[in-house]
């Protein structure tokens, strides 16, 4: 396993280093749990009680906590631990991780008018359909479709079992990952009216997908093209697992979404908003700029201003929920009673 000195970090990534730079670290670890060999950081006041017990060869802090830090051991001062860490997770990475050698794998199926840049690689049993584009250093991983028409910018990596619709487009360093279907058809049915025959009639789903660059995709989410426009991401987006993404969506820059979102079709949600896993948001509503909205909340109106919102009945025992829930039932009849009782208050 590759080891990595305090002072070769420092070197590439910056901050202040207390101690010998010549100390080596094998690994990053937790506050709680590192070794007298590994690196870790304190990201806030709340876990400083963990420093003084902790073994780490190093620590990553802010100003306001090197004194407290530097008896127990190194330390690196930094503005922003958890930031900084962030970026050490991604240096560290780039030397540890497994490098993929460009190149075609011969079991993969790629139509002879696809357009493959330097340095791209397709994975086994890859299926690359018609007019596809795939820009420098694009990573596409075993046994991914990418449908006839679509774009991937350069240095995008699709995980294994990735699926990318037709003329469905994706920017520049984005990841997806395993599971993930992008460019399914959104979910569009006008219902029959017939006695005869009743059910429902597909609404077929013309539009497609656009992203923009450096978005991330979890595992297992699905993101929706449009009926007649294109569902559309940003610049920056990140989406955790498992989240749905409805048709004609569109998602502003820097939005994050935590596990299990649902967004219904045509809502609109802007830039630097984050929603909490579990969460949903109905269709056709707006969400304006840096918008928050809390875990398992479920938003049912438009929100139009920025801030913090939460749409949570508070857990119980069941007993005692199913009171408080008979209770806000008489709510419109205890509001009318109260305004009775108000008006012949003199």
């Amino acid at each position: 396993m590759p080891t990595f000195t305090l002072g070769e970090i420092v070197a590439d990534l910056g901050g202040t280093l207390s101690g010998n730079p010549q100390t080596v670290v094998r690994r990053l670890a937790p506050l709680a749990s590192a070794g007298p060999d590994e690196l870790t950081f304190l990201s806030g006041p709340r876990y400083a009680s963990e420093l003084s017990a902790s073994q780490a060869a190093c620590v990553v802090v802010s100003a306001d906590q090197h004194a407290l830090a530097l008896s127990r051991g190194a330390v690196i001062v930094v503005a922003d631990p958890y930031f900084y860490f962030a970026r050490l997770t991604q240096w560290w990475a780039q030397r540890v991780r497994p490098c993929v050698t460009p190149g075609i794998h011969a079991s993969a199926v790629i139509d002879p008018t696809a357009r493959l840049a330097s340095g791209v690689f397709v994975g086994p049993l890859a299926v690359i359909e018609a007019g596809v584009v795939l820009e420098t250093n694009v990573e596409v991983g075993a046994q991914c479709f990418i449908g006839q028409g679509a774009h991937l910018g350069a240095g995008t990596r699709l995980a294994p079992r990735v699926v990318i619709g037709h003329d469905c487009r994706l920017g520049k360093s984005c990841v997806v990952h395993s599971g993930a279907v992008v460019g399914a058809d959104g979910f569009g049915f006008a219902p029959r009216r017939s006695e005869a025959q009743p059910g429902w009639e597909k609404i077929e789903q013309l539009g497609a997908v656009h992203i923009g660059d450096d978005v991330e995709i979890g595992a297992n989410t699905c993101i929706d093209r449009g009926a007649l426009e294109d569902t559309v991401l940003g610049d920056g987006v990140k989406l955790d697992n498992l989240i749905q993404i409805g048709h004609n969506v569109r998602i502003g820059a820097h939005t994050a979404m935590a596990g299990c979102v649902g967004v219904a079709g045509s809502a609109v949600i802007g830039a630097h908003c984050t929603v909490g896993g579990a969460a949903n948001v109905l269709g056709h509503l707006t969400l304006v700029d840096h918008v928050h909205i809390s875990a398992a909340s479920v938003v049912t109106r438009s929100l139009l201003k920025p801030g913090r919102y939460c749409g949570i009945f508070p857990i119980d025992d069941n007993e005692t929920w199913e009171k408080n829930a008979a209770s806000l039932k008489q709510l419109h009849v205890l509001r009318s009673r109260l305004r009775a009782l108000e008006k012949k208050t003199p």
